[in-house]
């Protein structure tokens, strides 16, 4: 795990100790990405120069250090992430031929002998792995970058200045291109508003007008003759999607569950693979207990594993993680965190996130990777569960939302949540206090309006991007701007022979996946230098998981069945089964309380209208109605305060 930098000039290419300093300074910012070591290099000729912060994870030796030539001396590889079946290509290269004098075990260095012996295209379709890479070829002069098929790494790009002084800049995170003097930090209101929708800005788009996220599964070629070149695909989530519904395994659900669990377990023993200290993310629930018990299995001494408690029973996990822990035989370790810890990890989320994130959840993350990194330098998370094997409660709502809805007209459905909006959620929950849920605490009013948002929609996906929606107008509250189409709009992929519930798990591997939950870890993970991984999203595994039917998945209301039956090879059932928790904290309660001040500061109208991005009347009417308790908007609000917050960071 790593990160870098570099930069392609377009005019006067020869390389000056300006363009060390440069370089230099982009991977100062990104230095937690990779404290051990750093490497720079140039082509004084063509007018590139690299920069590499290396976490040494696999050979810790100066074998192991970047930017790396080929053994031809052809290409400059700068790369992050790790490629698992490295030795196997080892293999493949020896028995071709094809291995050079091997200096070192680094998989940096397969990777290269791998590029000089197959191309850099056809190298990436055999790696199972997490990455990101730039690659020069010295002898064709073209820059090379490409990510992972499902998109844990990052990579921003693009071309800043004009004519001869345009420079192609890339890399890790965006706050190395804006150490660049040619950056040119314009931010792009219409990736706004695809903020306030989603929580997250979908790739390609930035906050920055003209940089761009590389798309999972994606390489860009391009050179000084070809500036204007298109990422193109090497692997498709949708066609593994569609080609898996319409080829379904066959066999018993016990066939079915043995060869998931031997594909999971050889999935997790390579991701185990380290030169340094490795442990778990243990939340207690299916996903990440799935990872620790595959992990323990093939482990001959206690695994590390780590969890985040809350005093706030809803919010807790801690106490099942520890069970679980128990039974396993971990080394557990687990932290209690008072509201004030995690409060004070709010002023270090615009710097962490780079770019506006709002997924409240960033904060456990963080603070349960901190806690990790004390321990360890690697860490395996469950992360993309319920992504493959159906785990989220929304996939069933909406579908069965769905099945009723589209039996009624959509002028009578519309009709009637025009009723549902004439009156106010107060009145609604006053109509509906005698029904038990709500002596419970449940509003009512709040779900009416937000399921009558809904009620038009002419289709799945119109319904499904209701749901997921923090504001449902962003163009209405961002000034200025025009929402871009994404693949939850205009965008989106054709998918043919997927149920509801399997389009929205594959919309939600494309988009929400890569763009909130692996950026959100990423992220927190790298910011204390910690490597992430994550064996759910081994793309063997995701493979396998589209041929799973979905009776192995889905079954009798209660989703990840097959993944279930896994679990209790190795861990009591009665210690997993329970509703499904959020990693979350108490938003809502906070605004209310300990961050109002901080809040109402970022919210002022008269400090929205001199910034000028915000209409701030809605904005302004969402935060009364919250203070009073007559709604929870806690949600749309955090997204508003996130930008506020990043923007507060990026104007000093």
């Amino acid at each position: 795990m790593c990160g870098f930098a570099g930069e392609l000039r377009a005019g006067n290419a020869h390389a000056t100790a300006e363009t060390a300093d440069r370089l230099q300074r982009m991977g100062l910012a990104i230095e937690y990405r990779g404290p051990d070591d750093v490497g720079i290099w140039n082509d004084a000729q063509s007018g590139v120069g690299l920069v590499h912060r290396r976490l040494s994870i696999v050979d810790l030796s100066p074998a192991g250090h970047q930017p790396m030539a080929s053994p031809s001396g052809r290409f400059m590889l700068a790369f992050n992430g790790e490629i698992y079946n490295h030795l196997d290509l080892r293999k493949e290269l020896a028995a071709l031929g094809c291995a050079p004098p091997w200096r070192g075990h680094s998989d940096t260095e397969t990777l290269l002998a791998a590029i000089q012996t197959w191309g850099a295209e056809a190298t990436l379709k055999r790696c199972i792995g997490m990455f990101a890479i730039a690659l020069w070829d010295l002898e064709q002069r073209t820059l090379t970058l490409a990510r992972d098929r499902l998109g844990e790494k990052p990579l921003y790009y693009g071309w800043q200045g004009q004519g001869d002084g345009a420079v192609f800049l890339f890399g890790s995170e965006l706050k190395a291109l804006r150490a660049h003097p040619a950056f040119n930090a314009s931010i792009r209101r219409d990736a706004l508003a695809l903020f306030l929708r989603f929580n997250y800005i979908p790739a390609p788009h930035t906050i920055y007008e003209g940089i761009f996220k590389l798309p999972p599964a994606s390489v860009l070629t391009l050179s000084l003759q070809t500036r204007e070149a298109e990422p193109v695909p090497y692997w498709s989530l949708s066609d593994v999607a569609v080609s898996g519904v319409a080829n379904p395994m066959r066999g018993g659900p016990e066939e079915v569950v043995n060869e998931l669990e031997t594909l999971l377990k050889s999935a997790v023993a390579q991701q185990m693979v380290a030169d340094v200290p490795l442990g778990a993310f243990l939340s207690g629930g299916v996903d990440s207990s799935t990872v620790v018990a595959l992990m323990q299995a093939q482990s001959n001494r206690p695994v590390r594993t780590f969890t985040i408690g809350f005093n706030e029973k809803i919010y807790n996990e801690a106490e099942h993680a520890k069970a679980v822990a128990a039974h396993l035989g971990t080394d557990h370790t687990e932290l209690y965190v008072n509201p004030q810890q995690a409060m004070d990890v709010i002023p270090r989320l615009p710097s962490m996130y780079d770019e506006p994130f709002a997924d409240s959840s960033q904060i456990p993350t963080f603070l349960v990777s901190q806690l990790a990194r004390q321990h360890v330098t690697v860490s395996l998370s469950g992360d993309a569960g319920d992504e493959l094997f159906s785990g989220y409660n929304r996939y069933l709502v909406a579908s069965g939302l769905w099945r009723k809805l589209s039996a009624v007209p959509v002028p009578l459905r519309r009709l009637s949540a025009h009723g549902i909006h004439a009156l106010s959620p107060q009145t609604w929950n006053t109509l509906t206090s005698w029904m038990p849920s709500s002596r419970a605490g449940a509003r009512w009013g709040d779900k009416l309006h937000k399921g009558a948002r809904v009620l038009g929609s002419p289709n799945i996906d119109g319904l499904y991007l209701g749901l997921v929606s923090q504001w449902a107008d962003p163009c209405s509250v961002v000034k200025d701007a025009h929402e871009p189409p994404t693949m939850l709009t205009t965008l989106a992929p054709a998918l043919p022979g997927l149920n509801p519930v399997e389009r929205m798990m594959a919309l939600d591997m494309l988009t929400y996946l890569p763009d909130d939950i692996l950026a959100k870890v990423d992220r927190a993970g790298m910011s204390v230098s910690l490597e992430t991984r994550v064996p759910f999203l081994d793309h063997k595994v995701v493979e396998f998981a589209w041929r799973l039917p979905m009776d192995v998945k889905l079954r009798q209301g209660v989703g990840k069945w097959a993944l279930r039956q896994v679990l209790y090879r190795h861990v009591p059932q009665a210690l997993i089964d329970r509703p499904k928790m959020g990693f979350g904290i108490p938003i809502d309660i906070w605004l209310r309380g300990p961050l109002r001040a901080w809040a109402e500061e970022l919210l002022d109208a008269s400090r929205l209208r001199s910034e000028g991005f915000f209409h701030p009347e809605a904005i302004r009417q969402k935060w009364a109605e919250h203070l009073s308790g007559q709604r929870n908007w806690a949600y749309p609000l955090w997204v508003i305060l996130m930008f506020q917050a990043w923007l507060e960071e990026n104007s000093k």
